[in-house]
């Protein structure tokens, strides 16, 4: 029997099997708001077979209403990432006079020479986004999203303030490994409280950022361990996005050590994600106990059915809409579940 397509529960959250489509930033909202775009790109990916979906950092209800599985939003503030172009347009900073905006951030530490400085996020300020995470996760809720995933990594805002290259307060949010991990674990609380336990909260993490002397697996455990004893569901182990002087070792399944480490020092269910791309290779990942789920991303844009493909080659059935069933391969008759 396949181990990726068996069950899994992230809290009170049953998935029928352990593939995740990771949130992927479309940088196509009007607005903030979805567009036609996410609708098309979303409804692909909501008929793929994998148990759940996780929006990027946006609101598409409109496919929530459509969808066999499981929906999860992503919830991210970009601190000093914001303001910038999208990555196809060169991904720089937007110039003040071409409609960029001021960016804030944990310390006044500009991302690279070529962007400007953020400005240093005051204690009220703080207190105030922990109220904004909390009122955008009750939004989803009413929505009706079934799982609320932390944006923690990635050099985004919650990871500025966990890494010591980009945190340099001296407040209770600044210096030792405790309080840089203490606006995570607040906003963590605050939407663990705010939601039924019925949803799923998450966290996603860089587990480094690939920097000597910045965020690391040893800090990503002792974060781990600290969200677990406040009820975290599950962490979604990424890496870097921090720093332009990051050095990173790429190659097939090249995080999935983070993942295996993290999963055994914490007991934390865990994500593994990055360049896990061949069926066999996902399904060794949770059969030797490395990571409980796997997360795709550039695999899935790329093939949108990954999931029925792996299922068909490890013996496996995947959901698939009844409009669909007869592509099934002659092959591999019974790999739709008939439900």
């Amino acid at each position: 029997m396949s181990q990726l397509f068996s069950p899994i529960a992230l809290g009170n959250l049953e998935l029928e099997n352990r593939i995740v489509i990771a949130p992927m930033c479309q940088y196509s909202a009007d607005e903030g708001a979805a567009t036609s775009w996410h609708t098309l790109h979303l409804g692909h990916l909501a008929l793929s077979g994998a148990a759940l979906l996780i929006l990027e950092a946006a609101v598409v209800d409109t496919v929530k209403k459509h969808s066999p599985i499981a929906l999860g939003i992503q919830l991210a503030h970009a601190g000093r990432k914001a303001s910038t172009q999208p990555p196809w347009s060169g991904g720089g900073a937007i110039a003040a006079e071409k409609g960029g905006w001021e960016t804030v951030a944990p310390s006044a530490l500009a991302y690279d020479d070529a962007s400007p400085a953020p400005r240093a996020l005051s204690l009220d300020e703080i207190a105030a986004l922990i109220d904004d995470f909390v009122t955008a996760a009750r939004r989803a809720q009413r929505i009706g999203f079934n799982l609320i995933e932390m944006h923690a990594a990635h050099g985004y805002l919650l990871h500025q303030f966990l890494s010591p290259l980009t945190n340099q307060r001296e407040d209770r949010y600044g210096g030792s490994l405790d309080n840089r991990m203490r606006l995570t674990l607040e906003v963590f609380q605050a939407l663990r409280q705010a939601l039924p336990l019925t949803m799923a909260v998450g966290v996603r993490i860089s587990a480094t950022d690939w920097v000597d002397g910045g965020w690391d697996e040893a800090q990503s455990v002792a974060l781990g361990q600290a969200l677990k004893a406040v009820g975290c569901d599950y962490i979604h182990v990424s890496s870097d996005g921090l720093s332009p002087q990051q050095r990173i070792s790429v190659g097939p399944g090249y995080q999935v050590p983070f993942a295996k480490k993290i999963r055994q020092e914490t007991g934390l269910t865990t994500f593994a994600v990055g360049m896990i791309t061949e069926p066999e290779q996902a399904e060794a990942i949770i059969a030797n106990g490395d990571a409980d789920a796997i997360a795709l991303a550039r695999a899935a844009l790329y093939d949108p059915r990954w999931p029925w493909h792996a299922a068909a080659k490890l013996g496996a059935q995947v959901q698939g809409p009844k409009q669909y069933w007869r592509c099934e391969p002659h092959e591999v008759k019974g790999l739709f579940r008939r439900t």
